[in-house]
């Protein structure tokens, strides 16, 4: 075990025995895994409803108990590996994760995969801050922009490539490989991490806040849980006069007084010691990774629906087509890191949540119901470039300051905010893009419908207004509307034509004016990078 004498809490890393560079691999390992079970799921949605005879709402939380788990255990985990030692923790996380995912692949019914899918999230949320914590102790100052560029790297490619990697394996293996395909890769990162990473502990005893921990994953339960279940109940009533707004409220209550008790317990040892937030630099990029999750997730929500419903790509297309973003975004990521370590991060940093918000521009822009994914390629490429400009100097930023003691809470707390960002992002984006697609389709449906014979035109609009009104399934192949039996067969043939039109015209509209608000978050925070402080403190 190593041991640190440094009043901070420094661990120099000669002091290790170990090579960092060779520990960054088995962090990043983890880390990829971790990042890649976010979003590879989605595209397999089919393909586990007639495997497993599930319904939508019970596939619907096999993505969201992932996330529910991960994110409400984030803060909790970053400080037992401040206890306890990042490697232990990062070991048991992805112990548990490792046998998670291949009890997910041998699921036998919805209900199974969703507890396993819980059990994979603490796995995850026990594993994730190790990362961040770890880099921050091995590394110097003066190396730590190169090293979270790689770390940053691997988490921008697994993010954008989880529908990919989905999409091949579902077309050519089955869903459960989406799951079976954590196996060898955990076992190999749990032997690498036995031999190569070193087991540190800081010479500052420690003992867990188990007041402020029930009160953080309770609030974070009930804001999450609102979050993800709004669209799906309405935004209404859950369980008798319970709706999702008092559940929210009651989240956000839990959150102030957990905020409170912690600020009481100042002068012990809370939860989240308020000093990390006395470094502006850190409070910032809180609130722009969060920024960060929100314009990503917002974005990838209408854009895979889009690819598939309106351009009638595969899934494996679909994730091919994301694919030179994250290929563009590896390859920056480590440069920018190097120019962090010497420039500092701050016009890195904003260069590239800049050129990530005009490239997005540029895809909303070449959005249109003919287009192909040849037309989306720049916009990709300028928001690829971007992308690889923001993990790095951003890591940076945040943890500069942070003394080793305090790695673990401070990664902790911003890998929640990064999650909290995408599931606010994702429930946002979703509920208006759901809002635009009611109002669209009525409108584009009354339009087209100068084209049909007059006595199809009134049933042709009402079925249009109700898909519209009782929420929309936007899979592939969709035409947006149930079409009236009896129909002779020449006019159905217009008549499915049309309505396919209709869909198209109406998506594509209702997706250009939901991403406006995902382009207008991360603008935001563009600007807010603009007020960190360039010199470090000393």
């Amino acid at each position: 075990m190593t041991s640190a004498s440094d009043p901070h809490g420094r661990v120099p890393a000669s002091a290790q025995g170990r090579n960092p560079w060779l520990v960054l691999i088995v962090l990043c390992l983890g880390f990829f895994m971790i990042l890649l079970d976010t979003t590879i799921v989605n595209i397999a949605i089919p393909n586990m409803i007639d495997e497993l005879h599930a319904t939508l709402d019970q596939i619907l939380w096999v993505i969201n108990a992932y996330i529910l788990a991960y994110a409400v255990l984030l803060i909790t985990a970053g400080r037992l590996g401040d206890l306890f030692g990042p490697k232990r923790l990062f070991i048991i996380g992805l112990i548990v994760f490792t046998i998670a995912s291949a009890a997910c692949g041998l699921a036998q019914t919805p209900n199974q995969l969703i507890f396993f899918r819980v059990v994979q999230g603490v796995g995850g949320a026990l594993l994730t801050p190790q990362t961040l914590s770890m880099l921050t102790i091995i590394f110097p100052p003066a190396k730590r922009g190169a090293a979270f560029g790689i770390w940053g790297a691997v988490a921008g490619v697994a993010t954008i490539a989880g529908p990919t990697l989905g999409g091949w394996l579902v077309t050519y293996y089955s869903w459960r490989w989406i799951f079976f395909v954590n196996v060898p890769v955990g076992i190999l990162t749990l032997i690498l991490a036995f031999v190569l990473m070193p087991d540190i502990h800081i010479n500052v005893r420690h003992r867990l806040d188990w007041l402020g921990t029930g009160l953080a994953t309770l609030g974070l339960f009930l804001v999450c849980f609102g979050l993800i279940e709004g669209q799906s109940h309405d935004w209404g009533k859950v369980w008798g006069p319970i709706t999702i707004p008092m559940i929210i409220v009651l989240g956000v209550v839990v959150l102030a007084i957990f905020m409170w008790q912690q600020y009481a317990q100042r002068a012990k040892e809370p939860l989240v010691p308020f000093e990390i937030f006395r470094d502006r630099n850190y409070s910032l990029m809180n609130f722009v990774v969060a920024g960060i999750s929100f314009g990503m997730l917002g974005l990838f929500l209408p854009l895979v629906i889009y690819l598939q419903s309106v351009l009638g790509l595969t899934a494996l297309q679909a994730g091919l087509t994301l694919a030179p973003m994250s290929v563009i975004s590896m390859f920056v990521a480590p440069v920018a890191g190097r120019l962090s370590d010497r420039f500092g991060g701050k016009w890195i940093l904003f260069s590239g949540l800049t050129l990530w918000t005009v490239g997005l521009s540029i895809v909303l822009a070449s959005v249109h119901p003919d287009s192909t994914r040849w037309h989306l390629l720049p916009g990709l490429l300028v928001a690829g470039f971007g992308l690889g400009m923001t993990f790095a100097p951003l890591q940076t930023i945040a943890m500069l300051n942070v003394a080793p003691r305090l790695a673990g809470a401070a990664s902790g707390m911003i890998t929640t905010t990064r999650q909290l960002g995408a599931v606010i992002g994702s429930a946002a984006v979703g509920a208006l893009l759901q809002a635009q697609l009611s109002k669209t389709l009525t409108t584009t449906a009354t339009a087209n419908a100068a084209a049909l014979p007059e006595q199809y035109r009134s049933q042709f609009v009402e079925g249009f207004s109700d898909a519209a009104s009782k929420g929309l399934e936007v899979g592939a192949g969709q035409t947006g509307a149930a079409l009236p039996s009896g129909l002779p067969a020449q006019v159905l043939q217009a008549i499915t034509a049309l309505a396919q039109k209709t869909f198209h015209e109406a998506f594509t509209s209702a997706m250009r004016n939901t991403l406006v608000l995902p382009l207008i978050v991360l603008g935001m925070a563009a600007l807010t990078v603009l007020l960190v402080r360039r010199k470090p403190v000393k």
